[in-house]
Formats: C-alpha cells, sequence, structure tokens
C-alpha cells in the first residue's frame, strides 16, 4: 500500500482509504468482515460522514481491538434525524452528534474533525466566524480532535477555508452529481430532473 501525508496534518494515510456506506444495513459480522480485510491490505483511512447509529455502532465494534491503527476522519456537523442522515448547523445537534459519534466508535478521539458540507459564501462566513468553528478549535485543543478539516463542492469556498488557516484537511469532491451543477445548498436540486435537461458543458 502506498501512504501520502495528509493535507498539513503529519498523518500517513493510505491512498485507497474506506467510505461508510457500505456499512450501512449490515450485519456487525459483514463490516467486521470488511473492516478486517481492508486493513489487513494496508488501509488505515476512513471518512466516516454518516449519522447512521447501526453503521457507526458496527464500525466501533469492528475496530475496538485496534483503533490506534485507523485514522478516522468524522463529521461535526451531521444528525441523525427521521431515519436518515442530515446537515446541521445548530450547535445542540452538533455537540450531540459528535458525541454520538465518540461514543458509537468506542473513542475518546477523532483525528479530523471534519466541518461537513460548506458550499455557499453565506455558510462559509457564519462557520468560519461563529460558534462551530469556536467548538471544532476547543476540541483540538483538549485534544479531542487532533486536527480540523472542512468538506466542500465548492473550488472557490476551499480557496478561502486553505488561505484562512484555521483548517489543516479540505476535502474536495470529485463528483458530477455535484460538481457539474451550480454550487447550491439545497440537496434536492440533485434530483432535479430539470437541472439535467440541457447539456452540462
Amino acid at each position: 500500500m502506498e501512504y501520502r501525508q495528509l493535507g498539513k496534518t503529519s498523518l500517513q494515510v493510505s491512498v485507497v482509504a474506506l467510505g461508510c456506506e457500505g456499512f450501512m444495513n449490515k450485519s456487525d459480522e459483514d463490516v467486521q468482515a470488511m473492516v478486517d480485510y481492508a486493513h489487513q491490505e494496508g488501509i488505515n483511512f476512513v471518512d466516516f460522514f454518516s449519522s447512521n447509529p447501526q453503521g457507526r455502532s458496527a464500525f466501533g465494534k469492528a475496530i475496538q481491538n485496534h483503533r490506534e491503527d485507523w485514522i478516522i476522519q468524522g463529521p461535526l456537523c451531521t444528525t441523525w434525524k427521521n431515519g436518515q442522515y442530515e446537515r446541521t448547523r445548530k450547535m445542540d445537534e452538533v455537540k450531540a452528534g459528535f458525541e454520538d459519534l465518540l461514543k458509537r466508535l468506542g473513542t475518546d478521539y477523532i483525528d479530523i474533525g471534519m466541518i461537513h458540507y460548506i458550499d455557499a459564501k453565506k455558510d462559509f462566513d457564519e462557520v468560519f466566524h461563529g460558534e462551530i468553528m469556536e467548538y471544532a478549535k476547543a476540541l483540538k485543543a483538549q485534544g479531542i480532535i487532533k486536527s480540523i478539516g472542512i468538506s466542500s463542492h465548492n473550488p472557490l469556498i476551499a480557496m478561502l477555508a486553505a488561505q484562512s488557516g484555521l483548517v489543516d484537511v479540505i476535502m474536495f469532491s470529485i463528483n458530477p452529481c455535484y460538481d457539474m451543477l451550480p454550487p447550491s445548498e439545497n440537496v434536492d436540486d440533485l434530483w432535479d430532473d430539470k437541472n439535467y435537461e440541457k447539456p452540462l458543458f
């Protein structure tokens, strides 16, 4: 396996990483088998953006005897409502969602605390100059997260984040479902047929 330095951190992550959606609605045994195989092949990095409680708990059980072998990127701004993932900027939900992540993964720290899904300038300003960034910085100061990151689908936002000096990791989407459309905070735009009536380029 090849490893590379992640962003401004000193972390060496495998060039092949795990997403988390493959763990959803799988038995604990199936998740354990997937995690064991990935570990055997040298994968050490997982982006666990989902707030799905079943998936979080199953992955936590799968790594309980070797948490230190995994570099975990976990969200600060996701919650679970009405049986589905939801992005949030409400501080009570942000804190509850992150505390749930720690509990279900059976860990007292997350390697990269990822401020999830910033695509709009207004959202960027509110996050970077508000309570969410202060919360992230406090968690980092306590060692509960080791590094701060953000995810975005908007290159202008990614550039602003890089220039801010506040983040160590930027996850930028390469995903036609998002990238061929103008930035939007409304996820329903991704599934709206009218956005696909004309050639995208």
